[in-house]
């Protein structure tokens, strides 16, 4: 069933609708899977950055190893790496890559205080991994979260964000020419 509020007619058939910026709408203006067959296969690579920041007693107990559940930041960077790999399970529109790595850093950052998440991941696809790597570092501070809330349930998550992308044919994003 076509969506009533998008009008057909504003989609011209002719021109290419990933160059109008709409490459997951059909004609109809339906969501669906970009067709990336046709695309040349690449390393790709992408960085995410997330930041989780709390009290300083409980920085402090988790730095300490101190926390009622156990190793915060392991479990954490363990749950991102997990959730780089299940990607397309979790977000609809987005491809199963062949993740070749993930690399998840959790850095102290007692001055917040805090922490900073880290997801780097790389592939050699016809699409790159910047949701893997957002989905890695929104898993892992989500997971920080969980494994601390015992401590303190005012915890916040921020500024989840892609620090850089390399690869493909839009070319790199974040990198300093």
């Amino acid at each position: 069933m076509p969506n009533p509020s998008v009008n057909s007619d504003d989609f011209d058939q002719s021109v290419d609708q990933s160059a109008n910026g709409l490459s997951h709408l059909d004609a109809q203006g339906q969501a669906q899977m970009v067709d990336v067959s046709a695309k040349t296969t690449t390393v790709r690579t992408a960085l995410a950055a997330a930041q989780v920041r709390m009290q300083p007693a409980t920085f402090r107990a988790i730095q300490a190893g101190n926390a009622p559940k156990g190793d915060v930041l392991g479990t954490a960077r363990l749950a991102g790496i997990m959730a780089a790999k299940q990607t397309a399970q979790l977000i609809p529109l987005c491809h199963p890559l062949p993740i070749q790595k993930v690399e998840v850093q959790i850095i102290p950052q007692p001055q917040l205080p805090g922490y900073r998440i880290e997801a780097e991941v790389k592939t050699k696809a016809e699409t790159g991994v910047e949701m893997e790597a957002l989905t890695a570092v929104s898993v892992a501070a989500l997971t920080l979260y969980d494994m601390a809330k015992a401590l303190e349930k005012s915890i916040q998550i921020e500024s989840i964000h892609l620090v850089r992308k390399t690869g493909g044919k839009s070319g790199d994003y974040g990198i300093a020419r």
